[in-house]
């Protein structure tokens, strides 16, 4: 009984130190920077917390800036602009293409140019449009990664 008691604290010992360790869902940081008034970048950003994501929410008080600092080109512009790993996420874009942004090293970043009613942080009274998720190339440019029809 001792010796098996024994064989099998080292097999689990082993197997501990074998074994890789089981990688706990760490949630993608995600850098917000939003204007303090904004309902709407306030509901994006519950859908990026929905989503896995951890947000560190800036307030600003000149978005224009930031937008340019980042390379946001006015077409794209929308709300509210984040950072995630160096590349930029303007406006309203779903999770999902925030995920796959980290798989194109061809993308500067995206965007969902405007607000477009149905958008996460622009859902409400029924209404969805039709929208695009546009990517910046590091040529500059505009490149559909994702379309979203009307509901």
């Amino acid at each position: 009984m001792r010796a098996r008691r024994r064989f099998l604290s080292l097999a689990a010992l082993a197997a501990f130190l074998v074994l890789p360790p089981v990688d706990a869902a760490v949630p993608t940081t995600i850098d917000v920077h939003r204007d303090a008034n904004c309902g709407c970048c306030k509901k994006w950003i519950a859908h990026l917390e929905q989503n896995g994501f951890k947000v560190i929410d800036h307030v600003e008080a000149d978005m224009s800036a930031v937008k340019q600092k980042l390379g946001v080109a006015p077409r794209l512009a929308s709300c509210h602009t984040a950072v995630i790993n160096g590349k930029f996420v303007e406006g309203h874009v779903p999770a999902e293409q925030i995920r796959q942004l980290s798989e194109r090293n061809d993308l500067v970043g995206v965007a969902v140019p405007g607000m477009p009613a149905g958008s996460p942080g622009m859902e409400g009274d029924g209404v969805s449009h039709a929208y695009q998720v546009i990517g910046l190339t590091i040529g500059g440019e505009d490149r559909v990664v994702a379309n979203y029809p009307a509901k």
